[in-house]
């Protein structure tokens, strides 16, 4: 498991090779803006949670059209910036369309530099290609990096464990090495098309920082009613994780991820048999995990102008 330490209300765990010291639950910054949370309680749950001990905050380009980067930036102003590992994501496939991101995210985030920006829903299995190709996306964030606006490079995903792999194996071969990967990791994933089983064992050989996400998949898992929240959240802490990245839209929701971590105990192999038989059958066939199954979690088909265009010499190939 990831290094621990504590203070008197968090854990912190080293986030892979990078030996970055964060929380090991992030805040999710797609709930800080839905639509029945307004600004000001927004702001409030970001502030609540790092005067509480949270450092890592999550985000993404497209999060509510934007929205959440916005609100987190203003969270972050009054030296709230200093006190925290920021991230988000973008999810241009292309150098041109990923550095268009990058730079409004900035912009929107009021930061000079963002501490790990990834590769936002790597679900396809052309994907890898598109980022790695030679005006690809990593080539921007690449750029990026050596001009100071990041610090750090990773991928998500939430659809198939092989597409993560492959995604490694493609970084490989270019001779890149990711910083962290992102991924479902819950009481439902590992019976199921698993991340848990087949990305995480890579991960730990190759000490890259692991993200969980989708530890309640936005309720969704309790649905089910075989576990409670608190399980779910132990569940996942329980994983070699760096940190279980969790949806925040109320300080009730907030004081439940501390209380996760208050009462948290790493559990031993019976004991987490003996979780995973109460979700067995209910996961079976993901039906408690859609962002698996379907397409509603995946914005990127829903948008796929975001990816940006094709290079030139790929689209000289429809024509030739």
């Amino acid at each position: 498991m990831s290094r621990t330490t504590s203070n008197s209300e968090m854990l912190y765990r080293v986030l892979g090779s990078t030996e970055e010291k964060v929380s090991a639950i992030g805040l999710g910054g797609w709930h800080i803006a839905l639509k029945h949370v307004d600004e000001q309680l927004g702001i409030r749950i970001v502030r609540a949670a790092i005067d509480r001990g949270i450092t890592f905050m999550d985000n993404s380009w497209d999060y509510n059209g934007g929205a959440s980067e916005i609100r987190m930036g203003k969270a972050l102003r009054d030296g709230y910036r200093d006190k925290v590992f920021l991230m988000t994501k973008i999810d241009g496939r292309s150098k041109k369309e990923a550095a268009r991101q990058l730079d409004e995210s900035l912009q929107r985030l009021q930061v000079d530099y963002i501490d790990l920006v990834q590769h936002h829903e790597i679900l396809r299995y052309e994907d890898p290609d598109r980022v790695f190709d030679e005006e690809g996306a990593n080539a921007a964030l690449i750029e990026a990096r050596e001009a100071g606006k990041l610090r750090y490079i990773g991928f998500t995903g939430h659809k198939d464990p092989h597409v993560h792999l492959y995604m490694l194996e493609v970084a490989a071969d270019r001779g890149f090495k990711f910083d962290t990967a992102q991924m479902p990791l819950n009481v439902m994933d590992a019976h199921f098309r698993s991340f848990s089983k087949l990305v995480v064992p890579e991960l730990v050989k190759q000490n890259i920082g692991i993200l969980g996400m989708k530890s309640l998949a936005n309720g969704i898992l309790l649905r089910s009613n075989t576990v409670t929240p608190i399980e779910c959240l132990h569940y996942a802490l329980n994983l070699p994780t760096s940190v279980v990245i969790t949806g925040i839209d109320s300080m009730e929701i907030l004081d439940q991820a501390f209380e996760a971590v208050r009462t948290f105990q790493p559990m031993d192999e019976e004991q987490v048999r003996s979780l995973l038989a109460k979700t067995a059958k209910a996961a079976s066939r993901g039906e408690f995990e859609p962002f698996k199954t379907s397409s509603i979690f995946d914005s990127t088909a829903q948008n796929p102008d975001w990816l940006g265009e094709e290079p030139q010499r790929i689209q000289k190939l429809m024509s030739a």
